[in-house]
Parts: C-alpha cells; sequence; structure tokens
C-alpha cells in the first residue's frame, strides 16, 4: 500500500502524517485488523467507502467521511470496537484515525480535507 500525508486545509492541521491507502478490495476488508494500535500520526485512508465497522479491533478510532471533492461530511469521534457505522451515502472515502485525533484538530463537517505526499 502506499502513504499519503492527510491534511485538513480549513484548519491548517495534518491529520496524519502517514496514512496507508486502502483501495483494493483485500487492503479494504483488511483495514487496521490484526493491529494493536494506531499510533500517533498515522491513519488509514479507504476510498471507495460509505461505511467502516470495528468488529475484531482492539482499540477505539476517530472516523471522517468525505466527498468526492474532499470535504467532511461526518466525524465520528473514539468509535469502538464492535461497531458498525452509520452508512453516508455522500461518502467516497474514509479516513481512521487515532481516537481524540479529530477532536485534537478541530475536524469537523464542512472541512475541506487534501491527500499529499507523505
Amino acid at each position: 500500500m502506499r502513504d499519503v500525508k492527510l491534511v485538513n486545509l480549513t484548519r491548517g492541521e495534518v491529520l496524519a502524517e502517514r496514512a496507508a491507502v486502502a483501495e483494493t478490495p483485500g487492503s479494504q476488508r483488511r483495514g487496521l485488523l490484526g493491529t494493536d494500535s494506531l499510533p500517533d500520526g498515522g491513519g488509514l485512508l479507504i476510498a471507495p467507502c460509505r461505511q467502516v465497522h470495528t468488529f475484531g479491533m482492539r482499540y477505539a478510532i476517530d472516523v471522517v467521511f468525505v466527498d468526492a471533492s474532499w470535504t467532511v461530511k461526518r466525524v465520528v469521534h473514539a468509535m469502538k470496537p464492535g461497531r458498525l457505522s452509520s452508512v453516508v451515502l455522500s461518502s467516497r472515502a474514509v479516513l481512521e484515525l487515532p481516537a481524540g485525533k479529530a477532536a485534537a484538530t478541530a475536524t469537523m463537517p464542512g472541512d475541506l480535507l487534501d491527500a499529499l505526499p507523505p
């Protein structure tokens, strides 16, 4: 998988210095399963994606849904293991971040994000 840097352009904040990109069906199914934690500065970008789950996960994550223009549509703070998110029909990608990162960067619906080379 390739990596990208995820930036909140609206807030001038870095969401992830190195986020893996899950673009294939296999990498999307695997996601963060089998990991013990998501370090600060890390993340996972799943595209395309409109819904995520944390079944089999060992830790909580922040989930940020973005549309085709990279505008934040929904933020789920500290989604616990064993949960299923709502379907976000306008979503084209999902960012999975360490729990607390969305709040720490004040990321909210309406913000404009971008994915850059790391």
